[in-house]
């Protein structure tokens, strides 16, 4: 294994080019949000079809990225960053001259691909390059390059979609990547890390299990939930899902280890984080729409207006990440998630009738201000509950499930739109939308009482019901 720290002019270079790869995968997660209504009008999407728009590259990305992490170790780091942002670059070129609906959410699937190449390796190589004593500065600037980008991404995606067009959300990630891609191979030093075999059996059985499940929710208001269609592809998605739990639980070396989930904290802070980023992604998703339909918002209108709710994450998130050493992870992620159920059942009901932007804006500061509280917690709980050794591990589970519910919230909430009229009963559905959210947001803050108290001294109670073995 080859983890030698790098110098300082490495680590500088390590440093912009994992961020420059972080933050462009990161941008297209929701960059598409602003751009929806205008998709929509210009390749004649339907409801289902835009939620595939974000949920095929979603669901790509949370299904490879531990697959990805085991991939780099074996093959390189370096050269598997590398290979991940040509992957990302190329469909992303796709992506801007898909002709159809169906050909730009194949495009999305395959850039999704490359983004779960991306992501982990980007912190595989800054934990190679650095020190134990600079790892956490360096992740710090990472990671709030990584957070602007993600709450950037309906603003940006609303300037480029306004003052371009929609396909050059994806043009922009061309120059980049083509600049970026020698420069990795150039500067950044190699690492490798401790051979795994590679779990392709469990990484196929959840990927299909979790593609059965949501294309049923998907379906469900187009084709009936009872229809054969709808109710196959819930009973494939319940059978696969029991496969793979089955398959992890005797299989050498796992993809998802099942006896974490034997640690309260790890299981509650992932059931939280899933919550949590399930009813974030589905109010996203629906929330550039409301502002363009009810308002008039042009998309770059559309994205600031969301900025009561986003930059929040700017003033609380470091304020939450220093007191969840002094008081604490559950008190954080249930007072966070019941304030973000709060903003989102105020929207709801603001939301019926007339109803100005200025009445939203309270209630959007008072969700944003509940995400991020509860953000920095979730994975901190998640993160902090295993052994130092398992860190890496514990690190990809909880990207995953969080990506994993931003699928499962677009696809849910997408189904109550449809099941509402559509858009053709736009606030109907929207109303009823963004007060699943708020269920969606109390259930993330219920796992959140899971979260094992700590003492003064700022030591987990762990229960004997927590221990690994």
């Amino acid at each position: 294994m080859n983890s030698k720290i790098g110098t300082t002019g490495e680590q500088r270079w390590v440093l912009g080019l994992t961020s420059i790869g972080s933050v462009v995968v990161a941008l297209d997660v929701l960059v598409v949000a602003a751009a929806l209504t205008t998709i929509r009008q210009d390749l004649g999407a339907t409801v289902e079809q835009l939620e595939w728009t974000v949920n095929a590259y979603s669901l790509s990305f949370a299904m490879l990225l531990m697959t990805a992490a085991a991939i780099g170790d074996r093959w390189g780091r370096r050269r598997t960053f590398a290979a991940g942002l040509g992957l990302f670059t190329l469909a992303s070129i796709a992506c801007a001259l898909a002709p159809s609906v169906p050909l730009l959410i194949t495009a999305r699937t395959v850039q999704g691909v490359g983004a779960a190449v991306v992501m982990p390796l980007s912190m595989s190589l800054l934990g190679a390059a650095f020190p134990p004593e600079r790892r956490g500065w360096a992740i710090g600037i990472f990671s709030g390059l990584t957070g602007l980008a993600v709450l950037g991404g309906p603003m940006i995606g609303g300037a480029v979609t306004e003052g371009l067009a929609w396909q050059w959300i994806f043009w922009i990630n061309v120059p980049i990547g083509a600049i970026a891609i020698p420069l990795v191979l150039a500067k950044i030093p190699e690492s490798r890390g401790a051979v795994r075999q590679l779990d392709l059996r469990g990484a196929a059985l959840i990927t299909l299990a979790v593609l059965g499940i949501v294309w049923g929710v998907v379906r469900g208001a187009v084709a009936g939930w009872s229809s054969p269609e709808v109710l196959g592809s819930f009973v494939a998605g319940a059978l696969l899902l029991l496969g793979f739990l089955a398959w992890e639980n005797r299989a050498g070396q796992p993809m998802l280890p099942l006896r974490y989930f034997r640690s309260r904290a790890f299981s509650a802070g992932n059931a939280a984080g899933f919550f949590l980023t399930a009813a974030l992604f589905g109010a996203v998703f629906f929330l550039a729409q409301f502002m363009q339909a009810t308002f008039g918002s042009g998309p770059l209108k559309a994205g600031l207006q969301l900025l009561p709710w986003t930059a929040t994450l700017f003033l609380v998130a470091p304020i939450a990440g220093r007191l969840v050493d002094k008081i604490g992870e559950r008190p954080l992620v249930f007072t966070g998630l019941l304030l973000q159920a709060v903003g989102m059942f105020w929207i709801s009901q603001a939301s019926k009738g007339t109803v100005q932007y200025a009445d939203l804006v309270p209630a959007l500061i008072v969700a944003g201000c509940g995400v991020s509280l509860a953000m920095p917690a979730t994975q901190s709980a998640s993160i902090g509950s295993l052994p130092p050794e398992a860190v890496g591990m514990a690190s990809g589970i909880y990207a995953m499930m969080r990506q994993l519910g931003g699928v499962v919230g677009v696809a849910v909430l997408a189904a109550v739109f449809a099941a509402a009229g559509g858009y053709e009963s736009f606030e109907t559905g929207f109303a009823r939308a963004l007060a699943v959210c708020g269920v969606l947001s109390l259930l993330g803050a219920l796992a959140g009482l899971g979260i094992a108290v700590r003492r003064s001294t700022g030591v987990v109670v762990l229960e004997p019901a927590e221990e690994l073995g």
